[in-house]
């Protein structure tokens, strides 16, 4: 079965996926997703297809599901949880879109077709269409996030975002064996430093910051990173609160234990979180412990008002535990030690330290799941370095592609 692909985006860049694979008698849509930056930057316009497969929820993957099914006439396959969070995110989207004045590729009535057109999967079922069958498989990265196995006589994998690593919240993506694989490279030509240590440093750092009397801000993605960081204060001695979409996010979760790690451990986490509900409750948590919130690049959210309160204080601390992506109020406080605060850019003299907790997989994971893999033929998108990891897979032997967007490629 040969297999004629084109990234709608997402291909040379990280950001705003689209695979469009073309089998033997049916066209799959890989992800349909949008990049949140100023302003937004989409896929090209896909044509018809038979399904779209949906690896998980994060807006670079999901963000234009709505576009699609508004204009067509087709399901999206997807576990409960990405289908879940993915409509969270959507209806986010149409709320700062709105508010910030950007021309709407869709409104919240194409939102409510979207979520009407879900297929919910778990692992291990198989998805058929036509005569071409498509087996989920986990992917690590984010509770529900999903690898597509085609089957035929060739096997081709499609990973989406990948991380082989387990964390406190998901188990780790296993190697597929498959004759071809179209795998993300965010992280090519970098690692992460060790988990436990990073761990331990971030805590040893808020133990000097309480004992110096001051408050700490842990801004933090809603998706995932903020149900790693209350997994990881669970155990300690901190009052600690919550504030932002991570309060909605840890409800889904909890709703699907198949997905978690250990769904005692964050059912305990979340148990012991203090929630912010409203205004009388951010103020008693500005006088708390420690303080997770959204948004986790600093661009919008709770986490301002929170920064505004702290950030003439030496004894408190910032600490970023997600990538700062260039241009946003993160990036520009851990590069300057300023940052925007309603249009007026504000020096900020707490401490700033930034922690990796990414839930991507690193470059010498990718090296390893490739070669666990053993594919023939390997298609390397979702990166902007792809280049270093493919020198190495092509000196393991390994045939590397790398499409750029609407450059055909043939598996």
């Amino acid at each position: 079965m040969n297999i004629e692909g084109t990234f709608l985006g997402g291909g040379n860049e990280v950001g705003r996926l689209g695979i469009l694979l073309k089998c033997e008698d049916c066209r799959l849509l890989f992800d349909y997703g949008m990049t949140a930056t100023d302003p937004p930057l989409y896929p090209s316009p896909c044509p018809p297809v038979d399904l779209v497969l949906l690896t998980h929820s994060h807006l670079d993957h999901c963000g234009m599901l709505p576009w699609l099914t508004a204009r067509y006439d087709i399901n999206i396959v997807s576990t409960g949880a990405s289908r879940d969070i993915a409509m969270l995110l959507i209806e986010d989207s149409i709320k700062i879109g709105a508010a910030e004045g950007y021309p709407q590729p869709y409104d919240s009535r194409d939102a409510k077709v979207a979520q009407r057109r879900f297929e919910e999967i778990m692992f291990g079922d198989t998805i058929t269409v036509g005569r071409t069958h498509m087996v989920a498989r986990s992917a690590g990265h984010i509770p529900g996030a999903t690898m597509y196995e085609i089957k035929g006589d060739r096997t081709t994998l499609v990973t989406g975002d990948l991380h082989t690593l387990d964390t406190r919240l998901v188990a780790g993506a296993r190697p597929v064996k498959c004759d071809n694989l179209i795998m993300e490279s965010t992280y090519s030509g970098r690692n992460h430093p060790s988990r436990l240590k990073t761990e331990y440093s971030l805590l040893k750092k808020i133990d000097e910051v309480s004992q110096r009397g001051g408050t700490v801000l842990i801004p933090s993605f809603a998706v995932g990173r903020t149900q790693e960081i209350l997994l990881l204060l669970r155990d300690s001695k901190y009052e600690f609160w919550l504030d932002g979409m991570g309060k909605t996010v840890n409800k889904i979760y909890l709703r699907y234990p198949e997905y978690v790690r250990s769904i005692r451990r964050l059912r305990q986490a979340v148990n012991r979180t203090r929630e912010v509900r409203n205004m009388r409750a951010r103020s008693r948590a500005i006088k708390g412990d420690i303080i997770v919130t959204t948004s986790g690049m600093l661009d919008g959210g709770p986490v301002l008002s929170y920064i505004d309160a702290v950030r003439d204080d030496p004894k408190s601390a910032i600490l970023l535990t997600g990538y700062q992506v260039e241009g946003s109020n993160g990036r520009k406080l851990l590069e300057t030690g300023m940052m925007e605060f309603q249009g007026v850019s504000e020096r900020v003299e707490c401490e700033v330290l930034k922690f990796d907790f990414s839930a991507h997989a690193g470059h010498d994971e990718l090296l390893a799941f490739a070669k666990g893999c053993d594919p023939e033929k390997i298609v390397l998108m979702h990166g902007d370095q792809r280049e270093i990891l493919a020198g190495d897979l092509r000196s393991e032997g390994y045939e590397v592609l790398l499409p750029k967007n609407g450059e055909k490629f043939t598996l």
